[in-house]
């Protein structure tokens, strides 16, 4: 499972993060905590300028280093109420996701890596014993969700 892109939806979920002030660390740390998703400051600080541009945002406070706090402003406030179905959507996709990650997802992420770095050189007995375990996979997982 590929880690979803939510690079438009992201923007609500930081707006709703910023009902607290918090500047770019502490919105990358709680991005992690409730949903396992590892922001970059690449991906972060962008996102706060373009909030700040449109006036959903504002700085809150300046700290050590220049370290700006910011906070979502009324403007902001309404934009999230307007997308309220949305916002909704995108953080249970996410919530989602960090489950996905915690029953071993990450190893199985990795795994498939390998297998696609890979996978023009294998064998044709790897191939039938990769397709054997996919299969065998997915009718097991589907036989624990219908309880079986």
């Amino acid at each position: 499972m590929e880690r979803p892109h939510f690079r438009g939806a992201l923007k609500l979920v930081v707006l709703d993060l910023l009902r607290e002030p918090k500047h770019g660390y502490g919105i990358m740390t709680e991005m992690e905590k409730l949903y396992g998703v590892k922001l970059s400051a690449g991906t972060v600080y962008p996102i706060l300028a373009s909030l700040r541009r449109s006036g959903l945002i504002e700085v809150a406070e300046r700290g050590e280093r220049e370290r700006k706090s910011y906070v979502i402003t009324e403007k902001g406030l309404r934009y999230l109420e307007e997308h309220r179905e949305e916002l909704e959507d995108v953080k249970s996709k996410m919530r989602a996701y960090r489950l996905f990650l915690e029953l071993g997802g990450e190893e199985l992420k990795e795994a498939f890596r390998e297998l696609f770095r890979n996978v023009e050189g294998l064998s044709e007995e790897q191939r039938r014993e990769i397709r054997e375990a996919f299969l065998d996979c997915a009718r097991r997982i589907r036989l624990i969700l219908l309880g079986d």
